[in-house]
């Protein structure tokens, strides 16, 4: 899976780095390889949602989980 990331120099010194494509997907690091590898694992945290979450936020409500392939 590839993601475009967007990575920053942070005026205090190191890098931020986020993800437009996963709203709240933020790392950061000392150098650009850090920071690049910091937000590899936080695209995985992010993604990784499990059953249970899913049909605890759509409880009660009129929803399905279906699953799409790109």
């Amino acid at each position: 899976m590839k993601f475009k990331v967007v990575l920053e120099e942070a005026e205090e010194g190191g890098y931020v780095v986020y993800v437009p494509a996963l709203p709240g997907c933020v790392s950061q690091g000392e150098t650009k390889e850090e920071a690049i590898e910091n937000i590899k694992e936080a695209i995985e945290v992010y993604l990784d949602i499990d059953d249970a979450q899913i049909e605890t936020e759509i409880e009660g409500k009129r929803a399905e989980v279906v699953e799409v392939i790109l």
